[in-house]
């Protein structure tokens, strides 16, 4: 009887504390590196402490170089780690090369974090297993689960409880969810849970941060069978087990990796499917301040800078034979994935080792990048012959579609004061313009180039010149510019606004607001020291016309915004739809732009003046559409936004508004839009009352309480694209991958072969996202931008021994899928926002 008595009491206490009934778990780790936070100390302390609790197990989320730097600094740690890290109680949970948060770059850079991070992380752990994806910063994008999967991961998790200073996901589901990405790939997640809320008091944690008895009580009452908190510790702590050891493990939880929870713990599968959006990553940083502004420039044109080179390597290999140095390109892939760092965009002003901000480090690496790939770049054009006495200009198209675009080739003082002609490939004459400027002739004419190839063009003097026609007309204010495409009316009495803008092939329709309490290109925002919005329609400004011929039309405007001085040029191109704008403010100090002059003193506070993007400096860009939609591309997806407005103040109310590279907004009844591309990552504000507005400058308080200063003057690049019907009819990803990817040129005293196309995929709404060499193989990768699951010919016009489809980690998905060389179409299908990826064998006997 008695020991009926003891055995009840005990399980009235296994009842009580949770330990029998109710069990929960933990998944703790390391996050960081040697460049965010890795003291050398910390791989012993790692394997000491991971001997002297044999109930801990530990996720890493460690920059792949800190591995070199261990093997070089402290060998014998490095080798006593190698003896641990396949077992089953330790797993490495991010790969990626240096971490990057993964939604502010483009979707061929998250590619290479992950296949050089793994390389790099099997050479030092050859054996080690890649199954799940878990991290403690919010290095979440939409497109994942398709990356991930082709990578050989099986899982995710969605929580990052610990570090949620730059953002969080959204809170929804259970235990699991099938994580279903933009091109359909289902991949079984660990979300933030439903019920799991926002830490009280606290502006970076979720209450999943340290197990905590509400935490857990909350998981329990929504259903939640086996609930897990997480936390990563920075790798600088000299933290061991988070939550206890032995048995003072809180609230009686226990240790988990997240592959074996997923696989033997959980319920182990759902029929739950999360249709996730990018507008589920809920994200702010310092959006429009100088130094992340600069960054992300920085980044975009390393990004495309690398991807052009690699591009022109293969026409160059393919035609010429050139092999360009592989250990080239890694380093400058090296260099721009670093810049692509979280920690670059989120402590911008932290030191590394001592010597330089990551923003004075970013700009080293980024400019490493572009210098290599420009080299790389101009030996591709060099293989194609001398530039001695040239006599043709030969023309690059890196797409795979046709190119009919205007091109501007800089001739240098060789042919001053003469006037040239064009003749095309086939030895016919085409129209041109010769603009003769101080130490340069410029010479312009439509260019119709092969997709993924080039075409030749002759050029000789001209006996005959041109006759000037002027297409700039001022009256009164008013200051009228017309060419093909467009009649554009700008305002000098209110800033150089657009009065008018009349796109001429979509029915003569007005795109602009007339008589608006906006106006189109409209700079506005609110300077707190002087209490009040300044615009820069409040001041008169000067148009003066720069370009006035045939091919281009370019305007600048100098104007005043709170008595800064600011330059705007505006140019139009003969059949382009994209208008471009320029935009310099030459500030004059350092203004506070934003909501309200907010303290340094308390970085805990929720609300923030630096959230609310309608306070900081826009440029407007109110528009004639009625009830308008906006959709935003991330990588590899297109996104409708959801939200009625982006407004939001506090660190618990986030939505979001972020502008990867372009913006679209279009007519409820889906027949007019206007789109807008950004040279750089950033953030966007729109709502019912308030125009599509792109962020220019904040000044003022930011994270941590560090004055995010104004000290140099702003330059930014930006476009808008007037068009018919909806994003994917006009083409928007199109234009956009054409303004990033423009056309190359070099000059040439032969013609050599004058026109080539090597990779061709008409109309079918597919872009060429990489093409590189792997020794004499070729590696393209397609993304389907446009396109829809019909299937849709590829034609391949060089030598090759097969084809096969792979995966993102090198093993084969399909062999052999063309036949023989003789067939140079291969037909590929694949669903909006997916990628697939083809080895082109080229082992020619």
């Amino acid at each position: 009887m008695r020991k009926k008595i003891v055995s009840i009491i005990h399980l009235s206490v296994f009842i009580a504390t949770g330990i029998f009934a109710q069990q929960s778990y933990f998944a703790d780790g390391y996050h960081g590196g040697i460049y965010g936070h890795y003291p050398l100390w910390k791989t012993k302390f790692i394997v000491d402490k991971f001997n002297e609790h044999p109930e801990w197990k530990i996720g890493l989320e460690i920059e792949a170089e800190t591995w070199d730097t261990v093997k070089l600094h402290t060998p014998e740690d490095y080798r006593l780690l190698q003896q641990i890290i396949t077992d089953k109680r330790i797993e490495i949970t991010n790969p990626s090369y240096a971490q990057p948060y993964a939604y502010n770059i483009s979707g061929e850079s998250l590619i290479r974090q992950f296949e050089y991070g793994i390389r790099k992380t099997r050479q030092h752990f050859p054996d080690v297993q890649l199954a799940t994806y878990s991290v403690e910063e919010p290095c979440f994008t939409s497109c994942l689960p398709q990356i991930l999967k082709s990578f050989g991961f099986k899982y995710a998790v969605l929580k990052n409880p610990d570090t949620c200073w730059g953002g969080y996901t959204s809170a929804y589901g259970g235990e699991l969810v099938n994580w279903i990405g933009p091109d359909g790939t289902s991949m079984l997640t660990v979300p933030r849970y439903a019920c799991e809320e926002l830490e009280e008091n606290s502006t970076w944690q979720t209450k999943a941060w340290n197990n905590s008895k509400s935490y857990l009580d909350a998981c329990f009452d929504y259903g939640i069978k086996n609930p897990a908190g997480m936390c990563y510790q920075d790798a600088g702590w000299r933290g061991g087990p988070w939550i206890g050891h032995g048995e003072n493990i809180k609230n009686g939880s226990k240790y988990i990796t997240w592959t074996d929870y997923i696989e033997n713990i959980s319920v182990g599968k759902t029929s739950d499917d999360w249709r996730f959006s990018q507008e589920d990553v809920l994200v702010s940083l310092m959006w429009g301040s100088q130094a992340l502004q600069r960054i992300a420039q920085q980044v975009r044109r390393a990004e495309n800078d690398i991807v052009i080179a690699e591009k022109m390597g293969v026409i160059a290999n393919l035609e010429n034979g050139l092999l360009l140095s592989q250990a080239e390109t890694d380093e400058a892939w090296r260099t721009l994935m670093m810049a692509q760092h979280h920690d670059s965009w989120i402590v911008p002003y932290n030191r590394l080792f001592r010597q330089r901000t990551w923003a004075q480090q970013i700009e080293l690496w980024t400019g490493t990048t572009s210098e290599i790939s420009g080299k790389m770049t101009e030996n591709a054009t060099l293989s194609f012959g001398s530039a001695a006495n040239p006599q043709y200009i030969r023309v690059y198209n890196t797409t795979g579609t046709n190119r009919q675009e205007i091109i501007m080739v800089s001739l240098g003082r060789e042919f001053a004061g003469k006037n040239l002609e064009v003749y095309n490939s086939e030895n016919r004459k085409i129209p041109s313009w010769t603009k003769t400027e101080k130490d340069d002739v410029c010479l312009y004419f439509k260019a119709d180039v092969a997709p993924f190839g080039y075409t030749a063009y002759r050029f000789a003097e001209s006996k005959s010149r041109r006759k000037e026609e002027n297409r700039v007309r001022f009256s009164g204010n008013e200051c009228i510019v017309e060419n093909d495409i467009y009649k554009i009316v700008f305002d000098a009495s209110k800033g150089g606004i657009i009065k008018s803008l009349v796109a001429k092939k979509e029915g003569n329709r007005e795109f602009a607001v007339i008589n608006g309490q906006f106006a189109l290109g409209e700079l506005r925002g609110r300077f707190y020291d002087e209490g009040r919005f300044y615009s820069s329609t409040e001041a008169s400004a000067k148009i003066s016309v720069l370009e006035d011929h045939p091919f281009r039309i370019a305007v600048k405007v100098e104007g005043t915004i709170a008595s800064h001085p600011f330059t705007q040029i505006i140019a139009i191109t003969q059949g382009q739809k994209r208008i471009d704008f320029d935009l310099t403010i030459d500030w004059k100090d350092n203004p506070g732009i934003g909501e309200y002059k907010q303290s340094n003193s308390n970085w805990r506070e929720n609300r923030r003046g630096f959230y609310d993007d309608r306070f900081k400096l826009n440029v407007l860009f109110p528009v004639n559409l009625e009830s308008p939609h906006l959709f935003k591309n991330a990588p590899f997806d297109v996104c409708e936004s959801r939200h009625g407005n982006t407004f939001f103040n506090s660190w618990d109310e986030i939505k979001h508004n972020i502008i990867l590279n372009w913006t679209d907004l279009v007519q409820n009844d889906g027949k007019y839009g206007l789109a807008l591309l950004s040279d750089h990552t950033s953030s966007y504000s729109f709502g019912d009352d308030f125009p599509l507005g792109l962020t220019a400058q904040y000044s003022g308080i930011g994270l941590w309480g560090v004055d995010y200063k104004i000290t140099q003057p702003l330059k930014m690049k930006y476009a808008i694209v007037p068009h018919r019907g909806k994003w994917d009819n006009a083409a928007i990803a199109s234009e956009s991958v054409v303004w990033n990817e423009p056309l190359i040129y070099s000059l040439h005293h032969d013609a050599g072969r004058k026109s080539k196309s090597l990779i061709a995929m008409k109309n079918t709404g597919y872009e060429i996202t990489a093409a590189k060499m792997e020794g004499n193989d070729v590696i393209i990768r397609l993304f389907n931008a446009e396109g829809d699951t019909t299937p849709q010919t590829v034609t391949f016009n060089f030598p090759f021994s097969g084809i096969d489809e792979v995966n993102l980690n090198g093993s084969v998905v399909s062999e052999n899928i063309s036949g023989t060389s003789d067939n140079k179409n291969i037909t590929v299908s694949m669903p909006r926002f997916g990628i697939k990826t083809y080895k082109i064998r080229r082992n020619l006997q």
